[in-house]
């Protein structure tokens, strides 16, 4: 499952399709189809995370990324994902490389450099359902999810923003997707033009917290459906605890990227 966590990215580009009827494609159909929706190829993007704590008080952190798909001798299409903090001090030149493949049976890596220490932590299959960089996103949200490992169930239709939605529900058929993820259940919005998830609510694993995603800018960007801004917000008891806004300014597509630029060595030396 690819829900807009998927911060990015994953969840953040779509196919343009014309509308089904629900009876005409079951849950699973629907989220293959999110799944395999058409991103763009090459992308560059400016992005902005405004991270606010229950007090109110905020912290905006500013950042670049770079994307590429990459087709493999199996036909499959791999993604490479760079990421480098550009503000404030604090985290500056702090980057995020992830290599999300295509076959659900492989593992998805992911490292984090961190320059004060000097040092490129792997994030572990066990800390992906930790929070990336203090936001209410997780590692996990940023790479596609195994369809294979939820069960997939249409509950209604809904709108939003005057969209018509697939309302589905996706459930992990085991404990380690669960704890992996972060996730014990999760309800998504389906765009029924485009395939895009434009808002979910994730049930977190531990904690009885509740996680909304919102998406709130969408637009078509060379003839990719992208979006521009989103939320996450992390509530107990409907009281929020934290939330994390994100708008992506400046997107294009087509670019030329090397594939060095998506190495462990590039990750440390920065922009």
């Amino acid at each position: 499952m690819k829900t807009a966590s998927a911060l990015f990215a994953a969840l953040i580009l779509c196919l343009n399709t014309t509308p089904l009827a629900a009876q005409d494609l079951s849950a699973r159909d629907i989220m293959v189809k999110v799944d395999d929706r058409d991103d763009g190829d090459n992308r560059i993007a400016e992005m902005q995370m405004i991270l606010t704590d229950k007090n109110g008080d905020t912290r905006v952190r500013k950042m670049k990324s770079f994307d590429k798909d990459l087709i493999t001798d199996k036909g499959e299409e791999d993604r490479r994902r760079i990421m480098f903090f550009l503000e404030p001090a604090d985290v500056k030149d702090t980057g995020f490389l992830t290599y999300d493949y295509d076959a659900y049976e492989k593992d998805d890596d992911q490292w984090l450099f961190l320059p004060a220490l000097k040092k490129t932590k792997r994030i572990a299959s066990t800390d992906k359902s930790g929070s990336f960089m203090g936001s209410d996103f997780n590692y996990s949200d940023m790479t596609r999810r195994n369809l294979d490992a939820y069960d997939f169930k249409i509950l209604k239709e809904d709108e939003v923003r005057g969209a018509k939605t697939w309302v589905i529900e996706a459930k992990p058929k085991t404990r380690e997707e669960m704890a992996q993820t972060g996730y014990k259940k999760s309800v998504v919005f389906v765009r029924q033009d485009n395939f895009i998830v434009v808002r979910a609510v994730h049930w977190t694993d531990t904690g009885d917290k509740l996680k909304y995603l919102d998406v709130t800018g969408l637009e078509q960007i060379d003839g990719v459906w992208t979006v521009t801004a989103m939320s996450m917000t992390t509530k107990k008891n409907k009281v929020t605890e934290h939330k994390t806004d994100m708008t992506f300014s400046n997107v294009r597509y087509n670019q030329t990227l090397d594939d060095n630029l998506f190495t462990l060595r590039r990750l440390e030396k920065g922009l």
